[in-house]
């Protein structure tokens, strides 16, 4: 079995990484964090040969979850993540669009909240739920344990960490999320966050100027 195919669309004037994922052993794919701009995310799938069966949320914000609803509802799917800890946010989601300047989001109901240690499947793949706080309450991580390859969200950048200073955002929170529940899957593996390029919690260890391990052993001393 090959590797499962992803392929990341940005959407929104935020450049969330959407990403598009598709098992190969039977076609079935699904889309995570479809913040907006529905029809180009619906064009790549069409293009890839992607048929999409469900969403997927890592968590509440508009950026990841503003055009989910939409999505759902044009394509009969469900929703499954993030934990219930962000319904919050989840049930606010028109308003954040207001407020932050960005197209209308429709109210969605995830068909599924998550919690740690749950699996979802694609097709014949299986990934494993992360839940992994700090940015928002409620937000997860979905980790790919063949491949080895992790969708973070909001939690670590290339680079940088998720902002705490939203509503339900705690910078501790966030530390041991990131230390405790993604640095042990691994150094190899790589991860898609929610902005910007892709990179590997190893090189991340050893460089990221919040969340290395240099930087984390001179805030301890």
């Amino acid at each position: 079995m090959g590797p499962m195919q992803i392929l990341i669309v940005p959407v929104t004037p935020f450049q969330q990484n959407c990403s598009l994922l598709r098992c190969d052993a039977s076609s079935a794919g699904a889309v995570i964090d479809p913040g907006g701009d529905i029809e180009e995310i619906l064009a790549a799938a069409s293009e890839h040969g992607i048929e999409i069966g469900k969403i997927l949320l890592t968590h509440g914000h508009v950026d990841h979850a503003g055009g989910a609803g939409a999505l759902a509802a044009e394509l009969g799917i469900p929703i499954e993540g993030p934990h219930e800890a962000d319904r919050f946010l989840i049930d606010k989601l028109p308003e954040q669009a207001r407020r932050f300047g960005v197209a209308d989001a429709t109210p969605c109901t995830p068909a599924r909240w998550l919690v740690h240690g749950d699996t979802v499947t694609i097709g014949d793949e299986q990934l494993e739920v992360l839940h992994a706080p700090g940015h928002t309450p409620g937000h997860v991580a979905y980790f790919h344990r063949r491949d080895r390859i992790a969708f973070v969200g909001d939690v670590l950048f290339a680079g940088s960490i998720g902002r705490t200073d939203l509503p339900g955002g705690d910078f501790a929170t966030l530390i041991e999320s990131i230390t405790g529940r993604l640095w042990p899957l691994g150094g190899d593996v790589g991860f898609i966050p929610g902005h910007g390029p892709t990179s590997t919690f190893g090189e991340e260890r050893r460089s990221n100027p919040f969340v290395g391990d240099a930087a984390l052993s001179s805030q301890r001393r």
